[in-house]
This record gives structure tokens, sequence and C-alpha cells, in this order.
């Protein structure tokens, strides 16, 4: 017999295919996230769990998960996981990184660009009908070409941003937690603390992923240290930007902008930051190609075959589990 795998949500056909060779799949109908009860009543029954990261995968469902042999997770972040647990238990936990580097990194610039040239309010103005003809003051908006970008976080996606910047002659500021000489050496960036970077910058991208130092980086205090006409990009994780501290800078003028493809309590906005004007929202699109989708369904197809094959899965996030097992 194949041995079973559980998909949380529908995959696209290519990668469903090539699962379906290799296992008993059984997958959520729904369009929608299962519910909790959902989740823990299917649990039990399956070697592999296919998730994704709004699937909340804590010591509740591993220790009902009796059968589970190992987590795939259909994302690079993996904090819907408890992944010290999951190591405890012996279970590898496995995640989509590189894959989706390039499509996260050209999402962050088409929110840049919206924002800088208020390509949604435009849009919105023109389909109501109300575009009368070429006006010299009419929705006027930022120049990109020369100005300052700031990248907090220079990892895959963080670097990948960056490299985008060279064909707009921009000035490139970034914070990471060491120095990154491929941006230094071919951009000429600069490394600086946050609290310059965000003086400083016309343009601030945030590629960090959500730990407990990363939880509200950017909130009060350093919105009020951003330029009055600054704009500020999330395609990381929602909680490391403080949303209501964020709606108020919107609100308030503090800064110009923000757009934004993650949201501290995903699905849910913070009340109100919808009906502002200077904020571009996404529907946490920032992999959504179909060729990053499906490589990352691939990839997670590799290692869910990997792991029921008794082989160290090659995206293992916890490869010291076998260890543990041992």
């Amino acid at each position: 017999m194949k041995p079973g795998i559980y998909i949380t949500r529908r995959l696209t056909e290519p990668v469903m295919n090539e699962i379906s060779k290799h296992f008993a799949m059984e997958f959520n109908p729904h369009d929608r996230a299962l519910t909790r009860d959902e989740l823990m009543d299917i649990v039990p029954h399956y070697d592999v769990l296919l998730c994704m990261l709004s699937d909340k995968i804590d010591r509740e469902v591993i220790d009902a998960a009796k059968k589970l042999k190992g987590v795939v997770n259909y994302a690079v972040g993996y904090n819907n996981i408890d992944i010290d647990y999951a190591t405890e238990k012996g279970i590898p936990v496995t995640n989509t990184p590189d894959v989706l580097t390039n499509a996260t990194a050209d999402l962050a610039w088409a929110l840049l660009f919206a924002c800088a040239r208020r390509v949604v309010e435009s849009d919105r103005f023109t389909r109501e009908g109300k575009f009368k003809g070429w006006a010299p003051t009419q929705y006027l908006g930022a120049e990109v070409t020369g100005k300052t970008l700031g990248i907090v976080g220079t990892g895959r996606i963080g670097t990948a941003m960056a490299r985008r910047c060279k064909g707009f002659d921009m000035e490139l500021l970034y914070c990471s937690n060491g120095p990154n000489l491929e941006l230094e050496m071919k951009l000429n960036a600069k490394f600086c603390p946050l609290d310059l970077l965000l003086e400083y910058s016309d343009f601030v991208s945030l590629h960090v992923p959500l730990l407990a130092q990363t939880q509200h980086m950017i909130g009060a205090d350093e919105l009020k240290m951003m330029k009055k006409h600054a704009i500020l990009i999330n395609t990381s994780r929602g909680p490391v930007v403080d949303e209501k501290a964020l709606y108020d800078a919107l609100r308030q003028g503090i800064i110009g902008g923000a757009g934004l493809d993650v949201y501290e309590d995903e699905p849910n906005l913070y009340s109100g930051l919808e009906k502002l004007d200077n904020v571009v929202l996404l529907p946490h699109i920032g992999s959504a190609t179909v060729e990053t989708r499906t490589n990352m369904g691939l990839m997670c197809a590799e290692n869910a075959r990997a792991i029921v094959e008794g082989r160290i899965p090659p995206q293992a996030v916890n490869p010291e589990y076998v260890e543990n097992a041992s």
C-alpha cells in the first residue's frame, strides 16, 4: 500500500499528479483553510501532512498525529509549526526555500511602484468614470529613480529585492545580522543600523523572518523615524509591523504610504486600514506565480518521498531530529 498524505489546500495539477504517483492522497476539498477541529480529525490517519502557513501545527496536533512521519510546509517560513516539539518527537519538518525568491522580490517591487505612483487609486478613479481628461496635478506620485531604498533583512529575498534597484540608479542602505558583501561590492550598498536606515530611506522594504526579536520591529517609534513621504513595503510576515501603529501613521500622515502583502492577524486587517487611500493591500500573493507555486509543490513532493523512504529530506529545517529519533 502507498503511504498516506493529507494536503490541507489543493495545489496545482502538476503537483497533485506527481504526489498521487507515490502516495495515497487526500486533500481539503474546500476553498478555505481547515478549521482546527477538521485538522485534529484528519492528522491521526496519515503518514505525512502537507500543510500551509495558515495551519497551526502545535503540540496538540503533533500528539494527535499518531502515524505522522513528517510535516511538509508549503512555505519558506515555518513559524506556524512547533519545530522544537516536532524534533523532540523525531518528526522531520521541511520548507520550500529558494524557489519563491524571485517571485516575492518582484511583488515587493510591484507594491513599491503601486504605492509610489498611486496606481490603485488611479485605477479606481478611472473605473468609476471620474477621469475627465489630463490635469497637471492629478494623482501626483513619487519618483523612484535616484531615490534611497532601505532593505531590512538581506537573506535570499531581501538580496534579490536589492539587486533590482540597480536599474533605477538608487542609493541602497541595508541592515541585517551581518554584512552582505555582494550588495556592498556590486551595488555600493551601505550597512547601517535600523534607525539610520529608517531616517534616510525614501522606501523601506522588510524581508525578515518572524522571530521573537522581529515581532513589532516596526512600531510607532520606528515609523516616526521615517521621512514624511517615505513608503513602507512588507512582504515578509505581518507581525513584523505593529499594524495599529502603522494605521495611525498612515492616517496622520507620519509616513507617505505602505504596501502590504501580509498582516498581523491574517487574514483580518486592523479595522479602518482598508479605508485608507495611501496603502495598497494584497491577499498574501508574494509567491503567486504559476511557476513558483508549482515548483514549491514539487519540492514538497520530493521532501515527502524522502520522509517515507527513511531518508533525510533535502529541505529539512530540523535535521537534528535524526539524532533524537535514534
